[in-house]
């Protein structure tokens, strides 16, 4: 995913653009540009070009990429003038690095028309949402947990729960909204709340391959957030970890039951007892394991069919197009709340020539102003169909040095 640059290092590499004469890469009207910034960044940015650019005007938007020590970096210009050769444009607000697509991107071509639907069952519940999307694929079944009987997988979970913890509850937000700061707090962020001591802090780092828990850093983020002062964090966070231990605890576990973007309840598990070890890591596997299965142990037993939403086609403005993914606007606060990284979708691009259908994953979003953006990268593509996207954006032929980006051997 792009992660943007911040203001300070941003003003330093616009300057650095023009310092060392970087070239930046431009692909505009099916051709390929060159582009140098022609004075010292200050309110605007001048560039020139190797060639006349075709089709330039006030309010065009230029996608440039340039390399800088190792590292593709990124961003949008906007055309306000043009004089004796030169582009005037706007200052970018910001510059991004890490970027995840394979392909330089350019806008959008006036004949394409592009159709997004909701791969998969969606549902409309009243529960917390949370800003990740999780897939419901079936789970990997274990030898504990089995999602054909509900009341049978609840006993499986006593009976693990009973040789592990001094005691456990599993809750679910239907009839109860998120109350306490624990509830709240993995309610919002979809992580797991993980004290291995409440004689120490939080962790401080998550060493897992996909962030799961809170750590240190994010608890206190969250009661600054929640409207505790900033010099009083320290203390509400001491306070805390100090509640636990006047209530007998010596480690704690509360973690989400994800379903889709909704965080429909959550298992904790706690050990009050002197002498029985604390949790590890591993409780938190096992953890998840049970709310995958329970999550979707519940779906095919009915529990969420009466709130399925039709999945219906809808229309994005897309604002530029690659070979590998495209960036789509949407103003409906309604959908948008839906579309969530890691949200899958189906596309269909409709041009004079080809109509081409693959399947694609969002993989960032922010918005500005009232409309929001999502950046997209096809998933399924066929490959006569990459390889027609490719000609049809870039205006040159699809070669093997083209094929060995997208697979990541370029």
């Amino acid at each position: 995913m792009a992660t943007p640059i911040k203001r300070i290092e941003k003003d330093f590499l616009l300057k650095v653009l023009f310092d060392e004469q970087i070239p930046m890469m431009m692909h505009h009207v099916r051709t390929d540009y060159i582009l140098f910034v022609d004075s010292v960044p200050k309110n605007d940015l001048r560039f020139r070009s190797d060639k006349p650019i075709t089709g330039v005007r006030e309010g065009t938007k230029f996608s440039l990429v340039f390399d800088y020590r190792g590292q593709t970096i990124t961003f949008i210009a906007t055309v306000m003038s043009v004089k004796d050769g030169i582009v005037i444009a706007e200052s970018p607000e910001f510059l991004y690095k890490n970027l995840s697509r394979s392909y330089s991107r350019v806008s959008s071509p006036s004949d394409m028309k592009v159709v997004f639907s909701f791969r998969g069952e969606r549902y409309s519940l009243a529960f917390p949402r949370t800003e990740e999307y999780v897939s419901d694929e079936i789970p990997e079944y274990s030898d504990i947990f089995n999602p054909k009987d509900i009341k049978e997988l609840i006993n499986q979970l006593s009976v693990w729960a009973f040789e592990t913890s001094s005691g456990h509850k599993l809750v679910m937000f239907k009839d109860a909204k998120p109350a306490s700061i624990e509830e709240r707090i993995i309610s919002e962020t979809g992580k797991t709340l993980f004290i291995p001591s409440t004689q120490t802090d939080l962790p401080e780092v998550d060493t897992g391959p996909k962030k799961r828990i809170i750590t240190d850093e994010v608890f206190r983020r969250y009661i600054e957030s929640s409207g505790t002062d900033k010099m009083y964090v320290d203390e509400t966070a001491a306070r805390f970890m100090k509640s636990k231990r006047d209530a007998g605890i010596y480690s704690d576990v509360w973690s989400p039951i994800h379903f889709q973007e909704y965080v429909i309840g959550y298992i904790r598990l706690w050990i009050d007892e002197v002498g029985k070890p604390p949790f590890d890591l591993s409780i938190i596997d096992t953890i998840q394991q049970f709310a995958k299965v329970l999550a979707y142990s519940l779906k095919i037993n009915g529990y969420f069919k009466a709130a399925q939403l039709k999945n219906e086609q809808f229309e994005g403005k897309v604002i530029d197009v690659s070979a590998s993914g495209l960036l789509f606007a949407h103003p409906k606060q309604a959908l948008a709340a839906a579309l969530l990284v890691d949200s899958e979708l189906d596309i269909q691009l409709t041009t004079a020539k080809r109509v081409v259908k693959t399947g694609a994953r969002i993989v960032r979003r922010y918005k500005d102003s009232s409309v929001n953006y999502f950046g997209c990268r096809y998933t399924d593509i066929a490959p006569e169909d990459l390889r027609f996207i490719f000609e049809y954006i870039y205006g040159k032929p699809f070669t093997d040095a083209d094929a060995s980006v997208l697979i990541g051997r370029a």
